[in-house]
Formats: structure tokens, C-alpha cells, sequence
């Protein structure tokens, strides 16, 4: 249930609340050295570790010594743990270099893109923590802020620019989710990548009809699937294809001129 926050400016969830810091210490005894801080540091150590079904307020505080109980005085649920470690793991953006160097919005959008994909292999857990809402919290809006400018001169009006944020940002969070399930995967099966690629390779040919899957039965006659993989390609072929369509809707909004759409800065 949201509360009133003590700033007294509205009521949100104790999650924000946190998050930025509008909550009052605990009332009574807390534990001396037990903080927030390390509480949410070592979820996210046990999450980096174990993945994030592990993570439970019990074996957090057998981490950091403290009684289960103690640990209530600072996060009332595990649904909150989870917004603050999201918060912590993500951390804030760093710069764009193509927004510092005007470079235009669609080297800077891919850039952020890049970034956040970046963050979320760093921690992989992240992606099992499901979307519970739009930004809220300082650093995820951090990251939409830092979206929304990469888009400044593009020439598209704000709804237009938040969609694209959350097409682009939606994109990325799915293409990290299923790289990172395929290389589990793999690991798994503990062989190489090229050799669960060859072994589904024999599978679909002594599976696969001619006649009912024309499609997958030329893609195996065209040995591509035996060539080496970029990891990053799929990734990459999909942006491209994300900004190509942004692109267009840019030259639609600009009467088909080219204009901001061609990385040019309007005036």
C-alpha cells in the first residue's frame, strides 16, 4: 500500500520512497552498521552469484550477520529489494559522445541502446526482474532523459519520442533476454556454441520436409548456418532496422525533405 512521503509532497510506493530517499531512518534500534546501502549490496552480490531466485530476505541477512527481522526495518517487502537492486546494479548513464559531438539522434540513440545492453550483461538478472511500471525511480529516469535527448532535433513531436524510446529500450531488453537464455543454454549442455549449432543443424535436416518447410530447407542447403557467428550481430541487425524505421517516420513528419532525419541538426 502506498504511504505518505515524508517530503510531504504526495503519496508514493516505499520503493521510491527509498529510491530517492524520502524515508525516514528506522524509529527504533536499528542494528549498528546495518544500513539500506548494504542491504541492496548484498542482494545484488547474492543475485550476481546465484541468480535472482535466490535472493530472499533470509539469505540476505545471513550475508551481512543480521537477523531476518532487522531487515524489515528498512525494506518492507522483497518486491521492493528488488526496485532498489535494479537501481543499484543499472546504475545512472554515462555520457552520450554523440550528443557531446552533435554527431545527430541516430548515432546517439544507438549509442544509449548500446549502453543498456551493456549494463544488462553485466547483470543478467536484471532481466528476470519483470517491468512493474514506467521510470520512477532516479536512475531509470536518468536513462529515459538521456533517450529523450538523443532525439532532440529529430524533429519529432514528445509522443512520438517517447515511443520510440520505449521501442528501442523494449528491443534491447528482449535481444539481452534471449542471447542471455540461448547462452545458458549452451552452457548447459557444456559444449561449444558451434556445437549445439551443428547438432540442431543435423536435427532439422532429418526432421524438415522439403515440401512443407520450402523455406527451412534452403536456409540449410545455404550452409549459413555453419558459418561463424558475430555475437553481436543480431543485435546490431536489429537496431539498424529500429532506427532505419524511426528514419522514416522522421521523414514522414518532415514532409519526405531528409532534413534533421539526415543527422543535421535543425537550426
Amino acid at each position: 500500500m502506498a504511504r505518505r512521503s515524508s517530503s510531504g509532497d504526495g503519496d508514493l510506493p516505499p520503493s521510491l520512497e527509498a529510491a530517492w530517499g524520502l524515508r525516514d531512518r528506522p524509529a527504533k534500534g536499528p542494528r549498528p552498521g546495518l544500513s539500506l546501502e548494504r542491504i541492496v549490496a548484498a542482494a545484488v552480490d547474492v543475485a550476481s552469484a546465484d541468480g535472482l531466485a535466490a535472493v530472499s530476505m533470509g539469505r540476505v541477512a545471513q550475508e551481512i550477520g543480521a537477523s531476518t527481522m532487522s531487515l524489515y526495518r528498512y525494506v518492507s517487502a522483497k518486491d521492493e529489494l528488488y526496485v532498489l537492486m535494479q537501481e543499484a546494479a543499472f546504475g545512472p548513464p554515462e555520457p552520450l559522445s554523440a550528443l557531446e559531438s552533435g554527431a545527430g539522434w541516430r548515432e546517439a540513440l544507438a549509442e544509449w541502446a548500446s549502453a543498456q545492453r551493456d549494463r544488462f550483461h553485466a547483470h543478467l538478472w536484471l532481466l528476470r526482474i519483470p517491468v512493474g511500471g514506467p521510470p520512477a525511480t532516479p536512475n531509470s529516469l536518468a536513462w529515459w532523459e538521456q533517450g529523450l535527448q538523443a532525439l532532440e532535433g529529430s524533429g519529432l513531436g514528445e509522443g512520438d519520442k517517447i515511443s520510440v524510446v520505449l521501442l528501442v529500450s523494449g528491443f534491447v531488453r528482449s535481444e539481452a533476454g534471449l542471447m542471455a537464455d540461448l547462452a545458458a543454454a549452451v552452457a548447459a549442455r557444456g559444449v561449444s556454441p558451434e556445437e549445439v549449432t551443428a547438432s540442431y543443424e543435423r536435427t532439422l535436416k532429418r526432421l524438415v520436409d522439403p515440401a512443407r518447410h520450402p523455406g527451412i530447407s534452403r536456409l540449410l542447403e545455404s550452409g549459413v548456418m555453419r558459418e561463424p557467428g558475430d555475437p553481436d550481430y543480431e543485435f546490431t541487425f536489429g537496431l539498424e532496422r529500429l532506427l532505419d524505421g524511426v528514419e522514416a517516420l522522421i521523414r514522414q513528419a518532415d514532409g519526405g525533405s531528409g532534413g534533421p532525419a539526415d543527422g543535421v541538426e535543425s537550426a
